[in-house]
């Protein structure tokens, strides 16, 4: 081998053997991160926003759960389905005479406006000013409407746990649905603590009393 292609061929391996700049590679590599980065950034940014719109729609569209109050007289009021008249037309039964007792004065007779005074008065907000509970749906909704708590029908939808008032009959709202159906519980309703559901426009209520 001559000396010419020897000293070739020595300058052609070292070529090959010497180490590649750092920097061809790491500024491409550094500036496509950094992109990534900013991109996953701006993505993130760009998702809040509809994500707190979205919950904020929802909100809007759920029903509320009622005041406290309300949920209190609620669960109550649940716990009594079924309790009836003994004999049935009496208005009375050993239960029935509980609940009598949260009403000053009472006598038997149509019960559903002692039905919720008792519950009132077992979830720590009792009706009547000094907490008398009273015989008479005309005289809940008066005492309602003296004090703040009476919500006129169709100025606010009813929540969970309000009192619905009707001409003569008192009841509590259990829910309501999404086509604005009112669920209830009902004391004195086919002579017994009863559930019951009236589509919009079945059975217009006067309005509602709202505790707590």
């Amino acid at each position: 081998m001559s000396l010419e292609v020897t000293i070739a061929r020595i300058a052609e391996l070292h070529s090959v053997l010497a180490p590649q700049p750092a920097t061809t590679t790491a500024t491409p590599s550094t500036t496509s991160f950094a992109g990534a980065l900013q991109g996953a950034s701006a993505g993130l940014g760009t998702a809040a926003a509809p994500a707190a719109g979205t919950t904020a729609t929802l909100a809007s569209v759920l029903p509320s759960q009622g005041t406290g109050a309300g949920q209190a007289v609620l669960n109550l009021v649940r716990g009594e389905v079924g309790q009836a008249e003994q004999p049935p037309g009496s208005n009375d039964s050993p239960r029935i005479a509980q609940y009598r007792q949260a009403t000053a004065g009472s006598g038997v007779g149509p019960w559903c406006a002692y039905f919720v005074s008792w519950a009132a008065r077992q979830a720590g907000v009792p009706l009547g000013d000094s907490g008398q509970g009273f015989g008479r749906v005309d005289d809940v909704y008066a005492w309602a409407q003296r004090t703040g708590k009476a919500i006129p029908a169709g100025s606010a939808p009813p929540q969970p746990g309000d009192l619905i008032v009707w001409d003569e009959h008192i009841g509590v709202v259990e829910s309501v649905g999404a086509d604005g159906t009112i669920n209830t519980i009902e004391g004195n309703s086919s002579d017994k603590v009863s559930t019951r559901s009236y589509a919009p426009g079945s059975r217009p209520a006067i309005g509602y009393v709202r505790l707590g």
